[in-house]
């Protein structure tokens, strides 16, 4: 008799990461059983003592490297926010919002294509409601959701989960107990769920 396996699927992302908008966009077909785990991509930054490529010398490499891929990916011409890389607290803890709503999908989406199609600048409270206003939250909702101390003490909480399971950077994707950091390995990620038998993905949230 065949052994039956259950594997969690788990994609982390951050919104203001170019990088885990083009995962964003392609999980759905690669990974559909995946559970979306939004970040503050600055808090994991600061836990492993890194910093933004777009802070770098590589940034001009970088720049040119995504451009590239959102039109391979058929995504359209990048529009970098002004200024790139900024702040994505408020939007981190607006996407923890989303998710207790059971929206998290639809917000994320719409705040990475806003943020990289329309050069929104999520680091500012009215960017973020315009996001909601387009995703089917409510601005002003949002706006009360971003200072709540429970929606803060949610996004620390899933920070501390997040590096405690390894996860150095966005976007990752965690298939069982294996990590997948970048976009050029979610096909990876995918290929390695696909291989276990009777998979069973974490339920979508």
């Amino acid at each position: 008799m065949r052994d039956h396996f259950v594997v969690s699927t788990a994609f982390f992302f951050g919104a203001m990461s170019p990088y885990s908008w083009f995962a964003a966009e392609r999980i759905g077909t690669l990974l559909p059983g995946a559970e979306w785990r939004p970040l503050f991509a600055g808090g994991l930054f600061k836990a492993r003592q890194r910093v933004s490529w777009g802070l770098t010398e590589d940034r001009a490499v970088k720049i040119a490297d995504c451009e590239a891929r959102a039109r391979s990916h058929g995504l359209g011409a990048i529009r970098w926010p002004d200024p790139w890389p900024t702040n994505d607290l408020l939007i981190a803890r607006a996407m923890i919002f989303a998710q207790q709503r059971c929206v998290l999908k639809r917000f994320a989406l719409s705040a990475m294509r806003m943020a990289f199609l329309e050069g929104l600048d999520l680091a500012q409270a009215n960017a973020v409601c315009a996001v909601a206003d387009r995703s089917g939250l409510a601005g002003d909702e949002v706006a009360e959701a971003i200072v709540n101390p429970k929606v803060k003490s949610a996004l620390r909480a899933a920070h501390d989960e997040a590096v405690a399971l390894g996860v150095v950077g966005v976007p990752s994707v965690r298939v069982g107990n294996t990590l997948f950091w970048g976009d050029d390995r979610l096909e990876e990620a995918a290929a390695l769920a696909a291989s276990t038998p009777a998979q069973v993905h974490a339920p979508e949230r």
